[in-house]
């Protein structure tokens, strides 16, 4: 993965099958689901957290690349 300015405020999520849900999840007193999107197979998003977004769940199979480290989500059977 190439430097981006800010890269560790960066995550890149790339599906390895279809339906792959990314949810944003707000920061405050109360944890909510702010945003969620669907990828499909080949799909890629890049994502950010910001003063809105603290954490972001990946639920599916995917490739996620971050400034400290790459790995594999995984679904359990």
């Amino acid at each position: 993965m190439k430097n981006l300015s800010n890269s560790s405020d960066y995550i890149i999520i790339k599906a390895i099958e279809d339906g792959v849900n990314v949810i944003g999840l707000t920061r405050g007193s109360d944890t909510k689901f702010h945003h969620n999107e669907k990828l499909d197979k080949g799909e890629v998003m890049i994502a950010q957290f910001t003063e809105h977004t603290s954490a972001i769940k990946v639920r599916g199979e995917a490739k996620i690349y971050t400034s400290i480290a790459e790995l594999n989500s995984e679904i359990s059977k």
